[in-house]
């Protein structure tokens, strides 16, 4: 099965910059490489794939860039295709990326796929600057989820739904369902392919404590204990403000610190900080953030909860959770915006679609909970956002 990005990244493979693929742990990098590996030798091309974990391998690159060439075919006058997988654990890849496609680009295409301590690494932006063009690669979304669970029925008709080519769906019941486990077990593929609920909650573990882990070692973070303390109260929060100084105390942690801890966290893409929407910085409250989760199956293994969506007293965490992951997709994510005002009156997102007007988004579990005059002074004010409410059970969650 193909990733979405995966047309993307074969668009691209011919153009002169490199080619960087970034993004958590398990999300499908390495397949990913493989698979446009594969498709070179298809057509032909001469391609390398290299794996960085191979300690010998790690020596020769990490003494110079251009042992590269002590792995290539010599007898080669063409254009070779370089694939490395775990760019990372190289001391400097941005060295060893800035020197081939300077001195090399005529002769090598590189492709590389790199994780969190790769992006953090200030020169990235800096020194690649021209040089490169960014891939993310998250974890499945919901039309993926699909797919990788063999429910190809179902994503025909979501397609159909969203095309507007029907308005109703006889498998409407079965994509609720579907929609229910991807909330509760999220997207990592190894977790999606897991065949019965119990070896998901294993798989999900296996994630939060090993992979985890290694993020904290190769972003250089020396305190684990307060570090995965910080990440499960950041799970228990969910969609709400960010108190640094409430969260420093807590954690008995300064606020340098803590505010690198989540600088990490973003990096290492687990993590999404949502800004306020603000014209008018008298009335409408506050410079913290609200917190978001890139995987919902992550945020669920970090707070220990896997009851039916119905029951949850999260429900609601969860539901907007999700709502802000289909507006990131659709939206680039510094354009998801909340507004909040000192009073308390609050939208949950304004998807900025233009530089004064775009759409407003609030989101509700049932109808119950949805009072339409807590919102007159938003419309009010705002009516080039116009306001949707998102509940449920209802067909706007699934466009």
């Amino acid at each position: 099965m193909k990733r979405m990005i995966y047309q993307k990244l074969v668009e691209h493979i011919t153009a002169k910059e490199a080619t960087v693929l970034i993004g958590a742990r398990q999300t499908g990098k390495s397949t990913l490489l493989k698979q446009l590996r594969d498709y070179l030798k298809l057509k032909g091309e001469s391609v390398q794939f290299f794996n960085l974990e191979r300690k010998e391998l790690l020596s020769d690159l990490s003494a110079h860039p251009e042992n590269i060439f002590k792995y290539l075919p010599s007898h080669e006058n063409r254009r070779q295709y370089v694939l490395i997988d775990e760019v990372q654990y190289l001391p400097d890849p941005t060295n060893f990326l800035k020197l081939l496609y300077d001195e090399y680009c005529d002769r090598i295409k590189l492709v590389v796929s790199g994780s969190s301590a790769f992006y953090i690494d200030e020169k990235f932006r800096d020194s690649l600057a021209g040089r490169k063009k960014i891939f993310e690669l998250r974890t499945l979304d919901f039309e993926e989820f699909l797919l990788f669970s063999n429910a190809q029925d179902e994503l025909s008709e979501l397609y159909k739904l969203q095309s507007g080519v029907i308005s109703v769906s006889v498998l409407e019941n079965r994509l609720w369902s579907y929609l229910e486990t991807y909330l509760t077990y999220g997207g990592y593929p190894a977790v999606v392919l897991e065949p019965d609920n119990g070896a998901k909650q294993e798989r999900l573990a296996e994630l939060r404590d090993s992979f985890v882990k290694r993020d904290m070692l190769e972003s250089g973070i020396e305190d684990e204990f307060k570090f995965y303390r910080l990440f499960t109260l950041l799970a228990a929060q969910t969609g709400s403000l960010l108190n640094i100084s409430e969260l420093s105390g807590t954690l008995h942690l300064s606020q340098h610190h803590l505010s690198h801890y989540l600088y990490v966290l973003q990096k290492c893409f687990h993590i999404n900080l949502v800004r306020p929407f603000s014209r008018n910085i008298r009335k409408e409250l506050t410079k913290m953030p609200k917190i978001f989760f890139n995987d919902p199956g992550l945020r669920n293994i970090l707070v220990n909860y896997f009851a039916p969506l119905e029951s949850r007293a999260d429900k609601g965490q969860i539901l907007e959770n999700y709502v802000y992951l289909r507006l990131a997709r659709r939206y680039q994510a510094d354009k998801i915006k909340y507004w909040r005002t000192a009073d308390g009156q609050e939208v949950d997102f304004i998807a900025e679609e233009s530089a004064f007007a775009g759409r407003a988004v609030e989101v509700k579990f049932s109808k119950a909970g949805f009072k339409a005059g807590k919102y007159a002074r938003f419309r009010e004010t705002y009516p080039e956002y116009p306001l949707e409410v998102w509940f449920w059970g209802e067909r706007a969650l699934l466009m």
